[in-house]
């Protein structure tokens, strides 16, 4: 006679056999579960023994360069600092390296986007010419320093975005 906790193990083991059963039917190809096709496993081992000389699917070519984000995505946060300011110096001091911050990403982005940095040639330069005035240095003195260059920075990449709506929708 088996015991009760026997009969749960039991019993548990072959629910989850069942469930795997099932979750393999419905993953694999439409014939998988009529038992006409292979299985998802051996799709696998096909797949992973595949010659190496196949070319990959080529990228893409509105997607930015991996690990990069879209500039339209970048954008839409630069423009969210429309809603924040200086108002208090604590506040002051997060709302510049903010900015800076994603004018930094927006760099990035623009060189890495598919139209290539050229079609982004003017808000590339004024980010240049930002980031050579501020020296590398992040500080908060020298971005209050540079608050308007860093504000005037963004409203003029803010004014030619809006001009390519291409590349922000």
């Amino acid at each position: 006679m088996i015991d009760t906790r026997a009969r749960h193990t039991l019993g548990a083991a072959t629910l989850v056999v069942a469930l795997a059963s099932l979750l393999l039917a419905c993953s694999g190809s439409p014939d998988a579960a009529s038992g006409g096709g292979t299985s998802p496993s051996h799709d696998v081992r096909t797949t992973a023994s595949a010659p190496a000389a196949e070319e990959p699917a080529a990228a893409d070519a509105t997607e930015p360069a991996p690990g990069v984000e879209k500039v339209r995505d970048v954008f839409a946060r630069l423009q969210a600092t429309y809603n924040d300011g200086c108002t208090t110096q604590g506040n002051c001091e997060y709302f510049l390296g903010r900015v800076l911050d994603e004018l930094n990403s927006l760099d990035a982005s623009m060189k890495a986007d598919p139209q290539g940095p050229a079609h982004f040639k003017e808000p590339l330069a004024w980010i240049a010419t930002l980031r050579s005035e501020l020296g590398g240095d992040r500080s908060f003195e020298n971005l209050k320093k540079h608050q308007e260059q860093l504000i005037v920075t963004r409203d003029r990449i803010n004014d030619w975005m809006q001009g390519h709506p291409e590349d922000y929708r």
